[in-house]
């Protein structure tokens, strides 16, 4: 039996089968959320992106299709390998942690979406990625973390499910427990067994009010889902966090 390492997003998102279970995302759906997300910030069109925790790059490759100057970081080093296939004038990628910061006072935005955050066992962490993504701020510069609302996953949550995709049979498993939200992956592929767990720290809104306290920043606006409609903790799919110093 395999397992995941110490750090299971370390060893799990440079599995081959972490791209193959998440294959078939919604490209469209992102490239909306970032059509609104950006005319909602007003953003200048040579406006510098950072991409925190950006994967393959599916996000910043669209960013950098609107003319934005965009840097994709990440700590999987086969996303970054896949992702600088795409890299041009206005599109560089890298592998970086998030808890540091990347360059100092170079970006008028930082991006962190699709749930890329609260993944540490040290919730120090946490703040510490707060405190480096303002530090990646210019002057003036905002910050968004698209998150999931946890009341909603809370009600809304399918414990077991089975996805098949080529021809791999993932048997998932969710539950809420110990303030984490977990997701158990069990697969057997090429005669061997391979067991992961995803975990993402069950943040809610206050949680991130009092990072952006601890770290000097403010909330400046909240939405509830792709469409930018207000945030509503009941009912809301999603928890987008706009904010700055």
């Amino acid at each position: 039996m395999q397992k995941e390492d110490t750090s299971w997003f370390a060893s799990w998102f440079d599995s081959p089968y972490y791209h193959i279970l998440y294959k078939d995302r919604d490209d469209r759906e992102a490239a909306d959320f970032m059509d609104r997300l950006t005319q909602k910030l007003r953003l200048h069109p040579k406006s510098k992106i950072l991409d925190l925790a950006c994967g393959k790059g599916r996000h910043s490759r669209y960013l950098a299709s609107l003319g934005y100057d965009v840097t994709g970081i990440d700590l999987s080093s086969q996303s970054i390998m896949y992702a600088k296939k795409f890299e041009k004038e206005n599109l560089s990628f890298a592998v970086h942690n998030m808890c540091l910061p990347y360059k100092k006072n170079a970006f008028t935005c930082v991006f962190n979406l699709f749930t890329s955050f609260g993944y540490f066992e040290d919730q120090q962490d946490n703040l510490q990625t707060i405190k480096a993504i303002k530090a990646n701020l210019a002057i003036n510069g905002v910050a968004v973390i698209d998150f999931l609302n946890l009341p909603y996953v809370a009600s809304n949550l399918v414990q077991n499910e089975i996805k098949i995709v080529e021809d791999i049979s993932f048997k998932i498993k969710r539950e809420i427990s110990n303030r984490y939200i977990q997701k158990h992956i069990c697969f057997t592929t090429n005669n061997n067994d391979y067991q992961y767990t995803e975990k993402v720290r069950a943040l809610t809104l206050e949680d991130f009010k009092s990072y952006f306290r601890d770290a000097g920043l403010t909330l400046k606006q909240t939405f509830g889902d792709y469409h930018l409609n207000p945030f509503d903790a009941g009912t809301s799919e999603r928890l987008i966090l706009i904010f700055g110093v």
